[in-house]
């Protein structure tokens, strides 16, 4: 059972659509349900609405296993570069010759784009729907990742549960391990944190990515209880490779809350 409507972001005077997947069981009774936030929401349920055709395959997946979760996925910004800009909680002053071809600034809108997530969506996801506020995560591939963990650190009280898949933390490595060494995350309940062997993306090397995640689990093991961490071989850089992963991100996120 799907939903979809059109918000406002108040911070950046845009509109941008949301898409809400509600369980079978939803209709059936009068429970309350976790909620699981995620990024790019238009690759997430449905090939037919992916950007590259392909998506995370969520829909199918969370219909077969009757998983008793909301899942709210949020459409990046398709406007330019504007993915870069929301998801990069930090400027970067670098890298935008590599990744797009042309000098300049990305990033820097994160901080706002999550602050949206906390102050505007939130509360209108949990007056719409059945949700139990206090169990709320957080999922994100690449840029997703790295905004999924910089929310993790900004609201750990809130987001118990974080998956980041293939993360981009190159784009903001300084700034993001800084954040972390500074933040109480005794409240993080599961951390999931993966990366591809194959992941090499524009300029940015596979092992790039490795190192970069690798950087960012050794100080994330020492803050979180549970905290996991896969190298998945020749995994590569899109939502096929993700789509394979779903079933044991959401295992490992939620396996504690199974009847």
């Amino acid at each position: 059972m799907i939903e979809t409507f059109k918000v406002s972001i108040t911070a950046f005077d845009l509109e941008r659509q949301v898409t809400v997947f509600l369980p079978e069981s939803y209709r059936q009774g009068s429970d309350s349900y976790p909620v699981l936030y995620m990024h790019d929401g238009q690759n997430l349920f449905e090939d037919s609405k992916a950007s590259f055709g392909v998506s995370w395959g969520l829909k199918e997946h969370l219909e077969e296993s009757g998983m008793n979760l909301i899942v709210v996925g949020i459409d990046c910004n398709h406007e330019g570069y504007g993915r870069f800009d929301e998801y990069g909680p930090w400027v970067n002053h670098t890298l935008a010759k590599d990744l797009i071809g042309e000098p300049g600034e990305l990033g820097g809108k994160g901080e706002a784009y999550i602050d949206f997530i906390v102050n505007e969506l939130k509360p209108l996801i949990d007056g719409k729907y059945r949700t139990r506020p206090d169990e709320t995560a957080m999922a994100g591939s690449s840029m997703g990742g790295l905004i999924s963990t910089y929310a993790a650190c900004k609201y750990p009280r809130i987001f118990k549960r974080i998956a980041s898949v293939s993360s981009a933390y190159w784009f903001n490595q300084t700034e993001l391990e800084e954040l972390i060494k500074e933040s109480d995350l005794s409240s993080i309940e599961r951390f999931y944190m993966d990366v591809g062997t194959k992941e090499g993306t524009a300029s940015v090397r596979w092992q790039d990515y490795i190192d970069s995640s690798n950087s960012v689990y050794a100080l994330l093991k020492e803050r979180i209880e549970n905290c996991r961490y896969d190298i998945v071989q020749d995994a590569e850089h899109n939502e096929a490779a993700w789509r394979k992963r779903v079933p044991e991100i959401l295992d490992y996120l939620y396996s504690d809350k199974k009847a």
